[in-house]
């Protein structure tokens, strides 16, 4: 069993562990195809993720099974945005902290 982290990412982990869920038990091979054609910002980031975490298992991706897919919340952010009157609003950024274990597929999960 391998794992990946990414850190301080600028994704909200609200959307990024809608993705996340969607890939935890699939097949790497698969699951990196399958996030390549979804449009939003955090497929992409937790593809390579999963790609990250596959190399450092030493695995093929065919042979490389999703057991974790973890989206921690990140350091909010803070920034301002001028409005009327001299008044500022708030604008937070949430950021995240993602992380992808792999392990070798069984005859099962394949």
């Amino acid at each position: 069993m391998a794992k990946a982290i990414l850190k301080f990412i600028r994704v909200s982990p609200i959307k990024a562990r809608l993705i996340a869920r969607e890939v935890q038990g699939m097949n790497a091979e698969y699951a990196i195809a399958s996030l390549q054609f979804t449009p939003n910002k955090a497929a992409g980031i937790i593809s390579k993720v999963i790609a990250s975490a596959v190399a450092n298992a030493g695995l093929d991706p065919v042979d490389a099974v999703i057991t974790s897919a973890r989206v921690d919340k990140g350091p909010v952010l803070k920034r301002f945005t001028p409005r009327a009157r001299g008044s500022a609003s708030p604008k937070h950024k949430p950021t995240a902290h993602i992380m992808i274990e792999v392990a070798a597929a069984t005859k099962g999960d394949k």
